[in-house]
Parts: C-alpha cells; structure tokens; sequence
C-alpha cells in the first residue's frame, strides 16, 4: 500500500485544526504517546487528542518531564462534526476508543491506522493501514519515517525509544522483532536520552505490587498441552492497575517460566496478559 499523503492544511489557528486527529487508545502508555507524536511527522497540521485516562507511569512522565510542551488538546476543544480524518494508533480496536466510534460510522471521515497487535473481532478497518507484528507501534511508525527521510528532534528520539523500551519490554519479550533493534538504534543517533528512559522505565515496588505478586503466586497452575508447560494465574483488584502487565513479566522471571497467562479482575473489567518465550505458543500480546 503506497504511504498516505501528507496534505497541507491551513496553520493551525488558536482552536487548533478540526480536520485531522490522532488518537490512540484508553489507558495510554509510552508506545501509546509515542506512536502519537511519531504520526504527528507525518500529519504536521493534525491534533494529538488523548481519549480518556492515561496510564499512571505516563501521568508521571508529563507531571516530571518538559513533554508537556507538545501540543495536546482535550476531547472537549475539538469539534467532532469537523474532523474529516480520523488517525488511530496503537489500536484499531472498536472497544479501546469509544469517544470516537461515531466518526468511524461516517462516510465523510477517512480513517488511517498504524498499530502493531494481531488481528480480532472488534477491529475497525481503515482507508489506510500500516498493521505489522513488531514489538511497538512505534516501530511500525519509525519505519515509515525513515523511508521517507523525516527528521525529528532529540526529544522526540527519547520518547519514541521509550515507547519501543516499554512495549518490547527493552527487548527481552518475544515479540521482540529486527525492526525494533533498527528502530532503536536509529533513534539513538537522532540523540534518544538514554538517561531519562532509564529513569522513566524504573518503577518501585509498591505495597499494591506486592499483593499482586503474592495472589499470581499462590494461584498460579502448571498445565502440560502438547509437551509444552503452560502456567495461568489469576488475581482479584477492587481498582485497575495500570502495572500489572509489568509485575506478570517481572513473576515471569522470578519463576523462569516460559508460558504465561495471567487473568486480572480489576472493578467491573478483566483483563489478559499473555507473555512466552517460546515459538510454539505465540500470546498474541494484547492487553
């Protein structure tokens, strides 16, 4: 599919430009963010719009970092009845973008998306579609940006390699591709701060955790299908955590398992996080 055109739409004004938007899903994470502002290179006059909450460890990125200066806008700013492109990213899926379902209902609206998940009932198609098995979004995006010869700044190197570091789990996850490496490396000569990654992507352990940690302990079960040990655990939260993605990798290694399913009920939701390091069971990692 050739790489969609870059229309040049009048300077954004102080109510910003209602044509084209970029959203990604609810509970934003770095791969999130970072998809956002690598599709902003390639649609400069489009509004980066967050739908709905971002994940805590992205909450205090902005709150600890100068990131807030790229320009976001609230749901609210924008005119829905306006926007004539609608751009998703880390997501297709119908579930994960509620706010703008009703664009994606419209004969006017052209929908363009990049995301890096397989495939499920309740994805969205669009006009364009940059769908590949990488380790992050980001990848898929950064791909397209290098063929085309954009540059980008130092800062926006540091939160594109961050959004590859978080979804690849810095490279130790199976889903881990070549593309990501290369996308990292590039990154890193466009001058990613490697300093700022480390310290973004090192999280505490909490009192929550450890709960956490405790009930995927005590429930988790040892399956043999087919010759391959497969372990499932579950554990029960009154509130989301947006971590648990995180603390089922971390048990994975303090276990050395290689196939991991792990349930989460958290409020009225559940939740799966599938992790191997096997060939043979390939997650199909989504969350």
């Amino acid at each position: 599919m050739p790489l969609p055109k870059i229309i040049n739409h009048p300077p954004l004004n102080a109510e910003h430009s209602q044509e084209e938007i970029i959203v990604t899903h609810m509970n934003a994470d770095y791969d999130a963010l970072a998809s956002m502002i690598a599709a902003k290179k390639l649609y400069p006059e489009a509004t980066l719009i967050f739908p709905g909450s971002q994940e805590k460890n992205l909450r205090n990125f902005f709150l600890n970092t100068t990131f807030y200066l790229f320009n976001f806008v609230r749901l609210k700013q924008i005119d829905l009845n306006q926007v004539k492109r609608l751009i998703l990213v880390d997501t297709r899926q119908k579930s994960r973008i509620k706010q703008f379902l009703k664009l994606a209902d419209r004969a006017d609206v052209e929908i363009h998306i990049y995301d890096h998940h397989p495939d499920s009932e309740d994805d969205l198609r669009g006009q364009v579609e940059f769908i590949q098995p990488m380790g992050a979004t980001t990848t898929v995006l950064i791909d397209i940006l290098r063929s085309r010869g954009i540059t980008i700044t130092p800062d926006e190197a540091t939160i594109m390699s961050l959004g590859i570091h978080e979804d690849t789990g810095s490279f130790t996850f199976s889903s881990t591709k070549p593309a990501d490496y290369r996308a990292a490396a590039w990154l890193l000569e466009q001058g990613a701060n490697h300093n700022l990654i480390a310290d973004m992507l090192t999280r505490e352990l909490t009192a929550e955790h450890i709960w956490l940690l405790n009930d995927l302990t005590k429930s988790a079960r040892t399956y043999t299908i087919h010759d391959q040990e497969i372990v499932i655990a579950k554990v029960t939260s009154d509130e989301y955590s947006a971590d648990f993605a995180m603390l089922v990798h971390k048990f994975m290694e303090m276990e050395n398992l290689n196939v991991i399913f792990a349930l989460a009920q958290m409020g009225d939701k559940i939740y799966l996080v599938a992790r191997s390091r096997i060939k043979e069971v390939p997650p199909g990692r989504r969350r």
